[in-house]
């Protein structure tokens, strides 16, 4: 039963200028802006890049001076952030442009949020309240998705791990969004196809987990259910026939999945978390093997959520064992394995994974309750 007497806030995202060729807009809204000196925020493989070669000679042509910080992990750690801070002041930048998948949108969001605050970066943690410390500006930021999974490019978090224990932290304000994002979906047709299936599973896994996640938000309801339904249509072709269609599809799911996942995400994600913590498991992959086994999990009571994804799929029976099957095959058409012990994990594993699972800050927006044990079971269906 919906309470209609309890007051509830709905939030949505930046500017967006999506197209092909969208990037080419980037030299001349930082000049309109006054910014002449970004800080680019990227990842190793993404800075080698062709098109990231012909952004920065577009900036130079126009007299802007990047500096390019590309030092990060593939899941990053508090370590990427305070070096990516001390290179902005260091070398006297202006603004922060984020290019890339997950982990640079990340590493960039955090480093704008610590310039003009001086806590320790993890008193910031909004698991424990630390949103409140933010109070101070944050600089000029910018965001420039190349891959079509996280969304983080509409985000107004960042996932950032502890150096040693690889615990993960969020660091959450609204003040964290970009002031506009350019998604381009030409610069995803360089990715190789593992990135575009992993990604692309990792961004259906954002739509269905917003979906049934608890809450009534029916706007992020439509949001996730129309993602579901782009992703369902165009990810076999973004991978095995990739065209300007199938990535600009897989493109806007994607961020579609990360406006709607601010009502939540659910077991799945807390079942993927661990194994990139105590694996270094690609986010997206381990989204991947573990996606059907946690919607299986969460058929029992929610049938009726489960026919609406189902038609959404268009698949032939309204069930959802018709969604869980349909999502083993999807995994098998892009190259995606369907069991952790072909991703590295072991029996020995388990437990600790389980014990990480239950910890987790996705799971409690699950539509129903998910105990220890219920992460043991399943990680090993899954194995």
């Amino acid at each position: 039963m919906i309470d209609f007497n309890m007051i509830r806030q709905y939030n949505f995202p930046t500017i967006i200028r999506f197209g092909g060729g969208a990037v080419k807009e980037l030299p001349d809204y930082l000049k309109t802006n006054g910014l002449s000196s970004p800080l680019i925020v990227t990842d190793p493989v993404v800075k080698q890049l062709s098109f990231f070669q012909g952004i920065l000679e577009s900036l130079s042509a126009k007299s802007i001076a990047a500096e390019v910080f590309a030092d990060i992990h593939k899941n990053p750690v508090k370590s990427d952030v305070l070096r990516g801070g001390d290179v902005f002041k260091i070398t006297n930048r202006d603004s922060i442009i984020g290019i890339g998948g997950g982990a640079a949108m990340d590493v960039a969001r955090a480093i704008a949020l610590r310039i003009n605050h001086h806590r320790d970066l993890f008193d910031y943690d909004d698991l424990i309240g630390g949103d409140k410390y933010v109070t101070e500006s944050v600089p000029h930021f910018i965001t420039i998705p190349t891959t079509s999974g996280t969304g983080s490019e509409v985000g107004r978090s960042a996932i950032i791990s502890e150096d040693d224990t690889h615990r993960k932290r969020i660091l959450f304000s609204p003040k964290l969004l970009a002031k506009i994002v350019f998604a381009d979906p030409l610069l995803t047709m360089e990715l190789p196809a593992f990135v575009t299936a992993a990604t692309g599973m990792d961004a259906l896994t954002h739509n269905m987990e917003a979906f049934l996640a608890k809450g009534f938000h029916p706007m992020a309801d439509g949001i996730a259910l129309e993602g579901i339904a782009l992703i369902n249509e165009s990810i076999v072709d973004a991978v095995n026939r990739p065209s300007l269609e199938s990535r600009s599809k897989m493109m806007i799911a994607s961020l579609m999945g990360a406006v709607a996942f601010q009502k939540g995400l659910g077991v799945v994600h807390s079942l993927a978390h661990p194994l990139s913590s105590l694996l270094d498991t690609h986010h997206g992959l381990a989204n991947a093997v573990n996606l059907p086994y946690g919607m299986n999990f969460n058929i029992a009571g929610f049938e009726d959520k489960f026919r609406r994804i189902s038609r959404t799929m268009e698949l032939k029976q309204d069930t959802g064992e018709a969604v869980v099957k349909h999502l083993f095959d999807l995994n098998k058409q892009i190259g995606m394995p369907v069991r952790l012990r072909d991703i590295g994990v072991k029996e020995e594993h388990l437990e600790t994974l389980a014990d990480l699972g239950f910890a987790d800050f996705c799971h409690p927006n699950n539509p129903k309750p998910v105990s220890r044990n219920d992460f043991r079971k399943l990680y090993g269906e899954a194995l």
